[in-house]
């Protein structure tokens, strides 16, 4: 008898208090042989990104790329496949196919640029003097009133070169995943904190389309902004206006930043400089759209059945590269983990679905507007002014209202921190989650997964299940240089991808929905409160 419980009191340290979980390591050693032998992961990316190319939310790249993955997952053999609208129209689609800037004078040079996504075309070449006129607010308007016809509109001041202090290239090691497990208390936000925030997003949003009008009344000839990033990297985004009846602004470019301060400082010297814009750009609908997302499954099998795993990454990129660490990679990696699944004739409990997002990179678009429809949304708010607002810029949220799908999704895991492999999970603050996942892990430490931290990580799909209180994960990655060339710039192509990064990731993901298909319960959940 002493003997019975001596092991139990062993096990039950060993576990942490927690139950063992069953992990099918028959399964799992199938997958990994799926995975890390006859990878499919490369040539699902490669043709994502150089054969259909970046897929800006509602081009008509983003709508082949909806065509493409579900043409995929029928040929997988997935079950309810489809496209899936989102509630309101997103807006109109938007592509370029070239763009140049050159200077004429007071020497001939090639500037690096490139337009801002939902900006016009110039309809052929362009020309016009340089102006400084940093344009931030309401009142910088008035200055520069009458001043800017035949201009070509430099909106901010020179930003001064700073050397890169950390590798450009970076992995986790031992000592930076061991870290990871501190957690820091967050300290208290004061209110006029919050509200100041609040208060400059605003402005910014209020000031956006004030500022595209006054450059059209004005009659300047385009505008151009310096690239947040140094050494020849273009971060580029959106601008203009997606909304039919909206002004769209002027041909809008982003400039390298150092080709930037270079006609900024002939500005300063009072030198005149002259300009050479041609944008191939145009609006592919007169009309707002809807966007989609792709949406298959691979039906459960067991008494949980009508219970739901979910798997998800944004499809949509912006345009200036080829979205293929953003978030190329996390598609690829969803769409091989079913094709995994599939290949070693998985029969899970519980469904496993797999989503692939649109409008991500508007602020979580296409997940936000599921998530509402099939699981729970807060209550719009009755003020005009504040339901105007993006949620996250509103005061208070009330309380939540569940749909009848809110009890049946068992979790949701998220991979879109570029093409690392990897390396643990993000919990989330939800304690009881985090010895699961260890265990979950514990097959593909010998592959560099080991970490389970209780940090939050944000801006990403995941955070629209969370929000709500479902359990939403995204995993921790290997950064590379997804932070330091990568992110949201001209660089996203397919050769900063290593391939047997996402090798290991399709096969985790597979396994991570496999066992919250099997597993007896759903994931634990955290209370969710009303602010």
């Amino acid at each position: 008898m002493k003997r019975v419980l001596l092991a139990a009191t062993v096990a039950m340290l060993v576990g942490g208090l927690h139950a063992e979980e069953r992990v099918d390591l028959s399964m799992t050693g199938r997958i990994r042989t799926e995975a890390f032998q006859r990878s499919q992961v490369m040539p699902l990316l490669t043709h994502l990104t150089e054969d259909i190319g970046p897929r800006l939310t509602n081009s008509p790249a983003m709508a082949k790329a909806n065509a493409w993955t579900r043409s995929k997952f029928n040929e997988w053999g997935l079950a309810n496949v489809h496209d899936e609208a989102m509630s309101e129209p997103f807006g109109r689609g938007w592509e370029f196919r070239s763009a140049s800037m050159e200077m004429l004078g007071p020497r001939a040079f090639p500037l690096h640029a490139l337009p801002k996504a939902w900006t016009p075309g110039t309809n052929g070449p362009v020309e016009g003097e340089a102006i400084a006129a940093k344009l931030e607010k309401k009142e910088d308007l008035e200055k520069f009133k009458g001043k800017l016809k035949g201009k070509i509109v430099f909106l901010s001041e020179a930003r001064a070169y700073k050397p890169g202090e950390k590798p450009d290239w970076n992995r986790e090691t031992d000592d930076t995943l061991h870290a990871m497990k501190d957690f820091t208390v967050p300290a208290d936000q004061k209110p006029e904190a919050k509200n100041e925030a609040r208060e400059r997003r605003l402005q910014r949003l209020e000031f956006a389309p004030l500022l595209n009008k006054f450059l059209v009344d004005e009659g300047a000839v385009g505008s151009v902004s310096q690239s947040s990033w140094d050494n020849g990297v273009i971060v580029v985004s959106g601008g203009g206006s997606r909304k039919a009846g909206e002004s769209v602004g002027v041909p809008s470019m982003a400039m390298a930043a150092e080709h930037y301060n270079a006609v900024m400082r002939a500005l300063d010297r009072k030198e005149t400089v002259r300009l050479r814009m041609n944008v191939d750009a145009n609006f592919t609908s007169d009309t707002d759209q809807p966007a989609y997302n792709t949406i298959a499954e691979i039906p459960g099998t067991g008494p949980h059945r009508n219970e739901v795993v979910m798997i998800g990454a944004h499809m949509d990129s912006w345009h200036g590269g080829t979205g293929a660490a953003d978030n190329g990679a996390g598609v690829a990696v969803m769409m091989e983990a079913m094709r995994i699944l599939k290949a070693v004739g998985a029969k899970p409990d519980r469904t496993i679905r797999v989503a692939l997002w649109t409008g991500e990179e508007q602020g979580l678009l296409g997940s936000a507007d599921y998530v509402s429809r099939h699981f729970g949304h807060f209550p719009e708010p009755t003020d005009p002014k504040e339901k105007a607002l993006p949620a996250f810029l509103r005061t208070s949220r009330g309380q939540l209202q569940p749909t009848g799908e809110y009890n049946k999704l068992a979790a949701y895991f998220n991979v879109d921190n570029g093409g690392g492999k990897i390396r643990g999970v993000y919990a989330q603050e939800n304690m009881e989650a985090a010895p699961i996942f260890e265990q979950w892990l514990t097959p593909f430490n010998d592959v560099g997964a080991t970490v389970v931290t209780q940090r939050n990580t944000g801006s990403t799909d995941h955070i629209s299940f969370d929000a709500i209180g479902l359990p939403g994960f995204q995993f921790v990655q290997d950064g590379l240089d997804y932070f330091t060339n990568v992110h949201h710039t001209d660089l996203d192509v397919l050769d900063h991808i290593v391939p047997e990064d996402l090798k290991q990731a399709s096969a985790i993901v597979a396994s991570f929905a496999y066992d919250a298909a099997m597993r007896p319960e759903k994931l634990p959940r955290k209370p969710v409160a009303a602010e």
